[in-house]
């Protein structure tokens, strides 16, 4: 997952790790990416088209999209970044965010640190 060819560095932190296979990322692996961390990873489901307004979390939130997409607006940054299977987004603390997720819905599995 650390080949810098997928990664994407954004301006004030934000860290995009694009998967770069064609077969899933399997779960057991990000769980113990989180695990190995010290972190308890949580797995979380969205219907289409359900927004999350923009917020902020008081810690740095890594999160992985397993199934489906999702797009996060970042507004501080003018941008939008959309995550597919597989694909890892970094935000750290105090990162302005929101999103809306795809037309498939999603599944993702994200930590706080």
């Amino acid at each position: 997952m650390s080949n810098p060819s997928y990664h994407e560095a954004l301006p004030k932190g934000v860290e995009v790790l694009r998967w770069p296979h064609k077969h899933p990322l399997p779960e057991s692996e990000i769980v113990a990416f989180f695990e190995s961390r010290d972190l308890a990873p949580t797995r979380w489901s969205n219907g289409p088209g359900e927004v999350y307004s923009v917020h902020t979390h008081n810690y740095q939130k890594t999160l992985f999209c397993v199934t489906g997409s999702i797009t996060f607006s970042l507004p501080d940054l003018n941008q939008d970044v959309t995550l597919r299977p597989g694909d890892r987004l970094t935000l750290p603390p105090g990162t302005r965010h929101g999103a809306t997720v795809g037309p498939d819905g999603v599944t993702c599995i994200e930590a706080g640190d």
